[in-house]
């Protein structure tokens, strides 16, 4: 019985009807086709769908509501334009990546899946959204979202009351056995308590939030639970080294946001699977020297910290990185060289003290920036 199936890089239009049948399919990867939708699956148990990197421009309520097990869904680098307004619940749903798309508005329903842990937007055009809530992270960005729907006042209580009483138990079952995810966010502590390791042992935990806590220092019982991590969130909380990290050589993805980093270890090198790493708002004067290694990069945020030094010509090497936030650092030159860089999509400048390109030219977006940095670069 098969459970993962790789389809990237095939050139496909269309999934192959066979498919549907795959009752067993856990994880399927589409990433790197040419599909116009979002496949057609008879598939009860797909819990990871990756369609990065295709041609998608629409998604369909009743495409998204026939993925009831999924708790993964990745969209980015696709060319969807708009949500669907009713946003079918998917209940296990806890990882939706949008990054880079043509996505203006977010529809208010988003804030209805129940276990939405991570929602990745950068690099979409939205509307309406100060840039400074995205960088709050995903709770804020469905707290507010939940703040637009209307709804009479006994159902706002009842929900709030549902929404309120599973938070106040310390280990959430549901969430470490059937969505893998371990969670203790935003409860001040600075420290993990030894019972959620406990619980989560032989777990197959994919998905750890400690964000929003005073942690000085990485958990040491992470270590426990190398084999499966995907997704760490360290966020807000009050980190000057990361190093353990570098243990856990399965991790895709890390948010270490609003914390005191001024640098990174250069044992980071070893993760070889990390696409994605937030270091927004913390201590970094200099783009990380370590992630010049990390070949395997798509995202890097690094917006709201001291970053004076971009190395184009080590850049062109991360051949994957489409997105790049270097906003509101102290960039006093841009590099032409920079214009080279044509695997970017998404590169943010906003807020640095430099003089050229001017803001006319960074209003006008990154293919306007890419190339007024290339028509600057001597012949």
């Amino acid at each position: 019985k098969v459970k993962v199936l790789d389809c990237s890089s095939n050139q496909l239009f269309d999934i192959p009807a066979s498919l549907s049948g795959m009752l067993s399919l856990e994880q399927l990867y589409l990433r790197h086709n040419k599909l116009s939708r979002l496949p057609q699956l008879h598939a009860p148990a797909l819990k990871e769908l990756y369609v990065g990197n295709n041609l998608i421009e629409l998604l369909d309520t009743e495409q998204l509501a026939s993925f009831t097990s999924i708790s993964h869904l990745e969209l980015r680098d696709n060319k969807i334009r708009t949500l669907p307004e009713q946003v079918p619940v998917l209940p296990e749903l806890t990882r939706l990546d949008l990054t880079n798309n043509d996505i203006s508005t977010l529809p208010a329903s988003l804030s209805l899946l129940p276990n939405m842990k991570v929602l990745l937007l950068e690099g979409n055009p939205l509307r309406g959204i100060r840039r400074d809530l995205l960088t709050k992270g995903t709770s804020e960005l469905l707290k507010y979202l939940r703040g637009r729907i209307k709804e009479d006042p006994e159902k706002a209580d009842e929900s709030q009351t549902a929404m309120t009483l599973p938070s106040m138990a310390r280990v959430n079952v549901h969430n470490i056995k059937t969505l893998r995810t371990l969670e203790y966010s935003d409860k001040h502590a600075d420290s993990i308590p030894d019972e959620l390791f406990d619980a989560a042992s032989d777990q197959g935990i994919t998905t750890i939030n400690f964000s929003k806590n005073q942690l000085k220092a990485t958990p040491p019982r992470l270590m426990e639970l190398q084999a499966s991590v995907l997704d760490l969130n360290l966020g807000f909380n009050k980190l000057t080294d990361c190093s353990d990290i570098c243990k856990l050589l399965q991790l895709t993805h890390i948010d270490l946001r609003n914390n005191q980093l001024s640098d990174l270890p250069s044992e980071m090198k070893n993760l070889t699977k990390l696409r994605s790493v937030i270091l927004s708002y913390n201590r970094l004067k200099s783009f990380p020297e370590v992630l010049y290694e990390v070949l395997s990069l798509e995202t890097v945020l690094l917006g709201n910290n001291q970053v004076c030094v971009v190395d184009p010509g080590r850049l062109m090497k991360l051949a994957c990185l489409t997105t790049l936030d270097l906003s509101n650092n102290d960039l006093l030159n841009i590099p032409p060289e920079l214009g080279l860089c044509t695997s970017l999509r998404c590169l943010s400048l906003e807020g640095n003290p430099f003089r050229t390109p001017r803001a006319a030219i960074v209003s006008k977006g990154t293919d306007a920036v890419l190339e007024y940095l290339r028509s600057r670069i001597p012949a």
